[in-house]
């Protein structure tokens, strides 16, 4: 049966509200940690918290049946270091195993040598905890930092980016690739389960689209005389091929249906077929209509990613990134350095839609004590403007155009000055967010999964901001107050 935490006293331990630290050292781990401390000592925000892990974590499962599972505590132990330090999950194991002031925040003790760990343990248990109760775990830490620093929530500063999806480039034949592969690997799968025949080709099958694949890109970036006669032709090849598994694959299911019951497995990967030969079917009709037929296709229409399918296309006018493939984030700063509010826009959204909606979401949940609230231009509409001034009472959105933002700049007050000068601070946050908490690219599947995974990033970066404010109350000139993020690798 799981616990929220082992509450008896070990002779080779300390108390988790006592656990030593270093604070000369200025890793981000440490200010993360002292934060983790400081929760583990508020009895009511503790209990808050993994009262709202436990629900997540026992949703599917049993607490009086079966082996012990890990218990609430150290799930939000890891699930706050993983992306408060930008580790995978083969970092995270290897700290479990050996980091002595991460275990003895988790409560384990030194002698305890059989309480061990792998990958895929932690990855499970965090991914038992849902995009929704992270968040309201993050809103508990936000109020709680705002009790240190009250001032803090008057003044926020929002702003909009591009989250990656793990996907590569994607084009109509790479992704046509990507489907036959999956397909065929499935077909395979359930053949070698239920006797069936056929594919012993499989992997000729894919390496013949593999090759018409790269000889498509090769043509596509060297052009030349003929070179739509070339490209259709090669598509129309690969297209065939397409048409030939796809059926196939049809057939198999088909005889499924035919062989009465099935078991459990097979049911489950002909579930997976069905939705892959969908997915590829869908971008080889995309492929046929704006190769062989000369279509412009609609971003709404397309599929950028056969496994990221929530993936949408972006042109942010960036001269290093023009275009960006990902989900929009809307993000809010206050004054401290809390991201107070973090929402994953729809594909089909835009700034200008969202910003007052999830304004006033956030004005409610502060209790009505933001002040002052910051946007760029991208935000700004007449109408945007009017229902901001009724939600704060400065708010600050610049008007687009120069001779516009002249006039404007004429008029404005001391308030919106000030909150003009102050709002290029939300790119640091952003920046942080992508070199130090790993949103520069999600390395989860699935848009729930991206979702716990902005979640999770807003934890480690709230944390890190809370556990500093703790360690320069107690020590200003120690090292640890002065962490900072790594920089994004090349």
């Amino acid at each position: 049966m799981r616990k929220a935490f082992d509450r008896q006293r070990r002779m080779d331990s300390q108390t988790i509200s006592n656990v030593p630290l270093n604070l000369g050292c200025r890793d981000e781990i440490i200010p993360i940690l002292a934060a983790l401390k400081h929760i583990y000592a508020q009895p009511k925000l503790r209990d808050e918290i993994l009262q709202a892990v436990a629900r997540d974590v026992n949703r599917d499962s049993s607490r009086k049946r079966g082996r012990k599972g890990m218990d609430y505590w150290p799930i939000l132990v890891l699930a706050s270091v993983r992306l408060g330090c930008n580790f995978d999950y083969d970092r995270l194991h290897d700290l479990a195993e050996q980091h002595r002031a991460l275990r003895q925040m988790m409560g384990i003790g030194d002698w305890d040598e059989e309480v061990d760990f792998n990958w895929r343990t932690i990855r499970n248990n965090i991914t038992l905890l849902r995009p929704e109760t992270i968040e309201r775990i993050n809103h508990a830490i936000v109020a709680e930092g705002h009790q240190l620093v009250p001032e803090a929530a008057e003044t926020v500063r929002g702003d909009s980016f591009v989250a990656e999806t793990n996907i590569h480039y994607p084009t109509d034949s790479s992704l046509i690739r990507d489907g036959l592969r999956k397909v065929l690997s499935l077909c395979v799968a359930i053949a070698a389960l239920v006797g069936g025949r056929g594919w012993r080709q499989h992997q000729h099958l894919y390496q013949e689209a593999k090759g018409l694949a790269r000889q498509i890109d090769r043509v596509a970036a060297r052009k030349g005389n003929g070179y739509e006669q070339r490209l259709q032709r090669l598509y129309r090849e690969l297209l065939g091929l397409a048409e030939t598994v796809l059926g196939r694959a049809d057939k198999l299911r088909e005889s499924l249906n035919h062989q009465g019951k099935a078991s459990g497995e097979v049911l489950g990967l002909d579930a997976q077929l069905k939705i892959f030969l969908e997915r590829t079917r869908h971008v080889c009709g995309t492929a046929r209509r704006r190769v062989l037929q000369g279509e412009t296709i609609p971003n709404h229409e397309k599929l950028f990613s056969i496994f990221e399918t929530h993936t949408q296309l972006y042109q942010r006018g960036k001269a290093a990134e023009p275009v960006q493939f990902g989900r929009l984030v809307l993000l809010y700063e206050d004054g401290a350095g809390f991201i107070t509010h973090a929402y994953l826009m729809p594909r089909d959204a835009d700034d200008r839609s969202v910003v007052v909606p999830q304004t006033r979401v956030l004005q409610e949940r502060l209790d009505g004590h933001i002040r002052r609230a910051s946007f760029d231009r991208g935000f700004h509409s007449p109408e945007n403007q009017q229902e901001l001034a009724k939600i704060v009472a400065h708010p600050c959105l610049p008007m687009p155009g120069a001779n516009q933002a002249k006039e404007q700049a004429a008029e404005a007050t001391v308030e919106f000055r000030q909150a003009r000068q102050s709002h290029p601070g939300i790119e640091s946050a952003i920046n942080a967010l992508q070199s130090g908490n790993g949103l520069a690219r999600c390395r989860d599947r699935s848009e729930r999964g991206f979702s716990r995974y902005l979640q999770l990033a807003v934890l480690g970066r709230n944390l890190h901001v809370l556990g500093k404010i703790l360690v320069a109350r107690e020590d200003a000139q120690c090292k640890a107050a002065e962490s900072r993020r790594k920089p994004k690798a090349a």
